[in-house]
């Protein structure tokens, strides 16, 4: 009796200290790669391939099918790979003041990371096709700090056109996740998006929505807890 006790207390405890998912949120699993990815903006290093992939994208707020998203994420011992290869024929992107804001009136996708539901606070990144970023901290109900940027040296981006769309691959060192207090157990809380840019005139850009998961709300919102999901890196 004392044996299956031991046993089942083993069992217990390993349950426990092993990464959990968050309830009920929508999982995708980061496979670990041992050597480092070469960044090229293509998406053509060999590890992509052993990536898995994920392009179950929705329009949340839009009565249609949304051009294809797809995902992919990596990491090594220093790195966390990602790369969104996007179907996008009709690329719009702003140019006026040469700055990170230019990105909010342009097509881009987006990966926001939080401490837990409270956003309290959580960071964005907003990449559009020409490799520029939109970097803020925030908190909850939008209190946004945009003269907030991503550690120096911390964050790679970097971009390519395609016959119909374009790709954005991303390497985000895990000394900076875990400086922000993001990387708690191999587990990432992450939100991902894409903003389609279907129009813009002068610096009147129409967006349609695409995310991951669906937030709890009937106007479009991404700023909220309901609309992340989990990262798990592989051990």
């Amino acid at each position: 009796m004392v044996m299956i006790f031991i046993s089942y207390f083993t069992i217990l405890m390993t349950a426990v200290l092993l990464p959990q998912p968050i309830a009920d949120s929508k999982t995708y699993l980061v496979k670990r790669i041992h050597d480092e990815l070469l960044v090229t903006g293509k998406g053509d290093s060999p590890h992509w391939k052993n990536a898995n992939d994920l392009s179950d994208f929705i329009y949340p707020w839009e009565n249609e099918k949304p051009p294809l998203t797809s995902f992919k994420a990596l990491h090594s011992k220093d790195w966390l790979y990602c790369v969104y290869n996007v179907k996008d024929p009709n690329i719009n992107v702003y140019i006026e003041k040469h700055d990170k804001t230019d990105v909010l009136n342009s097509d881009r996708v987006e990966i926001f990371l939080r401490h837990d539901d409270k956003l309290s606070p959580y960071y964005g990144l907003e990449m559009d096709p020409l490799g520029r970023v939109y970097d803020y901290q925030a908190n909850l109900n939008r209190k946004f700090d945009p003269s907030w940027s991503w550690p120096a040296g911390q964050l790679i981006i970097k971009t390519s056109k395609t016959t119909d769309g374009y790709i954005v691959e991303i390497a985000i060192s895990k000394a900076s996740l875990l400086q922000l207090e993001l990387l708690k157990n191999n587990t990432l809380q992450a939100g991902l998006y894409r903003g389609n840019c279907v129009k813009l005139v002068g610096k009147e850009a129409t967006l349609k929505w695409i995310s991951w998961v669906r937030p709890d709300s009937a106007t479009p919102d991404f700023h909220i807890p309901s609309s992340f999901g989990v990262l798990l890196l592989e051990d």
